[in-house]
């Protein structure tokens, strides 16, 4: 090793089925102090409308992770040599209290954020980021680059409900977390509840890609005018597994056909290098829809794909000074 960070281990030294559970078999810390990124679960799904499971999706995703190895195959990163990464566990949640919950994810992105690392999350439902973002966005509104079949800005649930799944990114919205202007929702598709469902985002300023739009430009297209959007300031990323199609990620909570393949989305991830990350998640995967871990394999491996970016970008802005 050329230098003190944290390494994953050695699938040719010991056999990925033994051995402790971690995110990409790296060490299993504490705390994010010294940390550049913090891999961190939120076993948490309580905004879930309709198929319960995406609180059993970061340990699935810790399983599958095993067969990452050390270095990207196009890029040729190696995150592990460039960045001090260590899974730094699950964080506290209240599986029956909606509320308590939310504080507590807030709670505890707050403090990997005051460690100084960056988190990346597996969760859980997509109404987990919503209380990342209230951490990670406390000094101003940061940017979005949203991979999902749902543009989640809905309003209320079941008579006067604000928090699901479905809401996450409305309230940000309006509790000043996001800004707007700078947000792009790629992968959007699907029946709606009604005719104006998007609306109030678009009116917003939201820019979304309904899947049709993106199939006819293509990954590189899309991609350019999300980077030219979002800019080099702070941006969240967050790729809910059902952006990919059901086919190729059965496991999750409201599939939708028609969507990505998982080579696509991979292509897309890779094109956000030199982001500059506020944070990122995986969110959605449900291993009690899943078919032999495929869906959870999608999750690990997309959470590798922004592990690469995330910390390139940090090596490069850090040369940079």
């Amino acid at each position: 090793m050329e230098n003190s960070f944290f390494q994953p281990v050695d699938a040719a030294q010991v056999p990925r089925f033994a051995g402790l559970s971690t995110f990409m078999r790296l060490p299993a810390v504490p705390t994010a102090k010294g940390l550049d990124i913090a891999l961190v679960g939120i076993p948490w799904d309580g905004g879930t409308t309709n198929r319960a499971g995406a609180r059993h999706g970061p340990r699935e995703i810790r399983n599958q992770s095993s067969l990452m190895r050390r270095v990207h195959h196009v890029s040729g990163t190696e995150p592990f040599s460039i960045a001090n990464v260590a899974d730094v566990g699950d964080l506290s949640v209240n599986p029956i209290n909606l509320l308590d919950g939310l504080k507590r994810i807030e709670d505890g992105i707050a403090a990997i954020v005051a460690d100084g690392a960056l988190p990346l999350a597996a969760g859980g439902d997509h109404l987990t980021t919503l209380p990342v973002l209230r951490a990670v966005a406390r000094s101003g509104p940061v940017g979005m680059v949203h991979f999902d079949a749902h543009s989640d800005t809905n309003d209320r649930y079941f008579g006067d409900n604000p928090y699901t799944h479905g809401t996450p990114f409305r309230r940000a919205i309006e509790e000043g977390l996001l800004d707007p202007k700078r947000i792009v929702q790629i992968g959007i598709r699907g029946s709606i509840y009604e005719p104006g469902e998007h609306d109030w985002a678009t009116a917003q300023g939201v820019r979304i890609i309904y899947m049709e739009e993106f199939v006819k430009r293509g990954a590189a297209s899309v991609m350019q005018e999300a980077r030219d959007l979002v800019g080099d300031s702070p941006t969240y990323v967050t790729f809910d597994i059902d952006c990919i199609d059901p086919s190729m990620a059965p496991g999750t909570g409201t599939p939708e056909l028609g969507g990505f393949t998982t080579r696509e989305a991979q292509e897309m991830v890779r094109l956000l290098d030199g982001l500059n990350f506020a944070g990122a998640d995986v969110v959605e995967v449900a291993p009690p829809f899943d078919l032999g871990g495929m869906t959870a394999l999608a999750g690990a491996t997309m959470m590798f794909e922004l592990l690469c970016v995330m910390a390139r970008s940090l090596a490069d802005r850090r040369a940079r000074g």
